[in-house]
């Protein structure tokens, strides 16, 4: 048995957005600036692709740039959100437990001359709405706090937090990193205050190399890529057709049945968790109940590195990652797991287990049977 357990990394492309990037690459291959009726048939794709997504969160097709991924709607968010209202005030807000492509942004920021408000978060990974509240000043500009946490699985309060920084300050541009939460949850930016949000095709069975940005009608923002101009002069370059209409189809494809693939998600992490529970070398960092995510399991495990476990584990054919995957072949620490307080000893002895809704229960018995049987043994190596 293969037991695919990285989703939270990448999931596999879905049948029916494989077919639709299929189409446009073999057939339906034009530009969509040209104006002949090849070209006219890849703009359609690219409409149909906006008004599928606009539909799953009730916004405007207008509000979509497509881009490369979630790196990318993460930079443009920050770096052109911070561009276009640097008069305004140069201060930013986030948390200490965000990804790579918003903590470097911001940090790219702070050397230009901004400064950033870094917020703590709990055992637990959830942020506290007064220290959000203090933070907030006439300077600030942007806030960027992410849905999911892609390491834990935290799921931080986003409508309380938009309703206290635009009490605090109405003129500020609430960003949310959305890439874990987007086909999990719905969504709905306008009812929850965002005036950004950052989408990757490839955590929800679309291809690599798509995303989205919501954009918020009037909000101001200023192009990290200049060229041609597509896109409302937001994001130039020629539309990758084939990405942004396997994209559309998996965000459809997504919401059919959400909660249906909810509940199934949370069998599947339940069943995990009460398998570990007799097991003193298990070790669960987060919260586990239906206020986490259904999809992400962080366990540490006593004495084993997460790399001789990974690899111990994929010998058996189940893939998991260490920590997370965007920054597991890096040798620092985890920022989240530091900020969640984790103790020294399972700062690398963390791996984490990532649901789709293609997983079944008998791949997590699987995994539990093997989990239960190569931690012990490789306890008494590690001891040796």
């Amino acid at each position: 048995m293969e037991v695919y357990f990285d989703n939270s990394a990448t999931t596999r492309c879905s049948d029916g957005a494989t077919a639709k990037m299929i189409q446009v690459l073999s057939e339906d291959y034009g530009n969509p600036s040209s104006l002949h009726g090849k070209g006219m048939e890849g703009e359609q794709y690219i409409k149909d692709a906006s008004t599928k997504i606009a539909k799953t969160m009730k916004i405007n097709p207008t509000e979509l740039i497509f881009t490369s991924g979630g790196t990318e709607s993460n930079n443009l968010a920050i770096l052109g959100g911070a561009m276009a209202n640097k008069r305004s005030g140069r201060h930013l807000i986030t948390t200490k437990i965000e990804h790579p492509a918003v903590a470097a942004p911001m940090k790219f920021l702070e050397e230009q001359g901004f400064s950033v408000t870094y917020l703590n978060v709990d055992q637990d990974g959830m942020i506290s709405l007064e220290e959000l509240l203090e933070a907030v000043t006439p300077e600030t500009i942007l806030v960027s706090i992410m849905y999911v946490n892609n390491e834990i699985g935290a799921v931080e309060p986003i409508a309380e937090a938009a309703k206290v920084i635009k009490e605090k300050n109405p003129g500020v541009l609430f960003h949310v990193d959305a890439i874990q939460a987007y086909g999990k949850y719905l969504i709905y930016p306008k009812k929850l205050g965002i005036d950004l949000m950052s989408v990757s095709g490839h955590k929800i069975h679309g291809p690599k190399g798509s995303g989205f940005l919501y954009v918020k009608e009037k909000t101001k923002l200023k192009p990290i890529i200049y060229g041609g101009g597509q896109q409302r002069n937001l994001r130039s370059g020629t539309e990758n057709v084939p990405a942004i209409a396997g994209l559309g189809q998996a965000a459809w494809e997504a919401y059919e049945d959400l909660p249906a693939k909810q509940e199934h998600l949370y069998q599947l992490k339940q069943t995990l968790l009460q398998g570990l529970s007799d097991v003193d070398w298990a070790h669960i960092n987060g919260r586990t109940g239906t206020d986490s995510a259904p999809h992400i399991v962080s366990l540490s495990v006593d004495g084993v590195r997460s790399e001789v476990l990974l690899h111990a584990l994929e010998e058996r054919k189940i893939y998991v990652s260490a920590g997370s995957a965007c920054s597991s072949n890096k040798p620092a620490p985890s920022a989240t797991l530091k900020a969640i307080g984790v103790k020294r000893d399972y700062l690398d002895s963390t791996v984490r287990i990532s649901f789709s809704a293609e997983n079944t229960l008998q791949e997590v018995e699987y995994c539990l049977t093997n989990l239960k049987e190569l931690v012990p043994m490789l306890q008494r190596f590690t001891r040796h």
